[in-house]
């Protein structure tokens, strides 16, 4: 068992790499098999298609999340480790990815039938926003008149947004620095006042 998802993990890395250095376009499935040692039968076990392989990057974001929820401060305020999560966020999909393959990634998203992994409630991404926002909610630090999935999906949805506009706008502005000023605003109104 342990083999065959290191053979998928093997794939997503070497066509995420792949397509950073060659272009999504420009990337071939028998240039992903090559770079892995892999075979054909192997690829297609695992995805029906090159496109089937961008639904499945948000996974590799949940590597880091999971990195980074051991590294969080158990004393730090819960709202602002909502706002730690969105600087990570931020900062690796401006300086770790092409804008190029974000952009693809979101919108196979909007055009895949079965696959969406964005949306996925049981990606690292989701369990670590849960423990952090009812965390908060017990130690005062967010509101607790709203469930946790509700404050999620506020969060949520305005990270996808700007990460969308980032995009659009072709990455003219820094999404780091511009998107964690936006979402403080936009969560401005979970956190508990006192």
């Amino acid at each position: 068992m342990e083999n065959k998802t290191n053979n998928r993990v093997k794939i997503l890395n070497a066509a995420w790499k792949l397509f950073e250095e060659k272009g999504y376009d420009n990337t071939t499935v028998d240039e992903i098999i090559e770079a892995t040692d892999t075979s054909k039968g192997t690829f297609y076990h695992y995805f029906k298609s090159k496109e089937d392989l961008l639904s499945l990057f948000s996974y590799m974001f949940d590597e880091r999340y999971e990195e980074l929820s051991k590294k969080l401060d158990v004393d730090m305020n819960s709202f602002d480790k909502l706002i730690v999560l969105c600087e990570e966020c931020f900062s690796s999909i401006e300086n770790d990815y092409s804008l190029e393959l974000v952009a693809r990634m979101y919108s196979a998203q909007l055009f895949s039938k079965n696959h969406k992994h964005l949306l996925d409630k049981n990606r690292t991404y989701y369990k670590l926003l849960r423990n952090v926002i009812t965390e908060g909610q017990q130690r005062g630090h967010i509101r607790d008149d709203m469930s946790p999935a509700e404050i999620i999906k506020i969060y949520t949805i305005a990270e996808r947004a700007l990460v969308y506009d980032w995009c659009v706008c072709s990455g003219e502005y820094s999404l780091r620095d511009y998107g964690c000023r936006m979402m403080a605003l936009y969560l401005y109104k979970i956190k508990e006042t006192e």
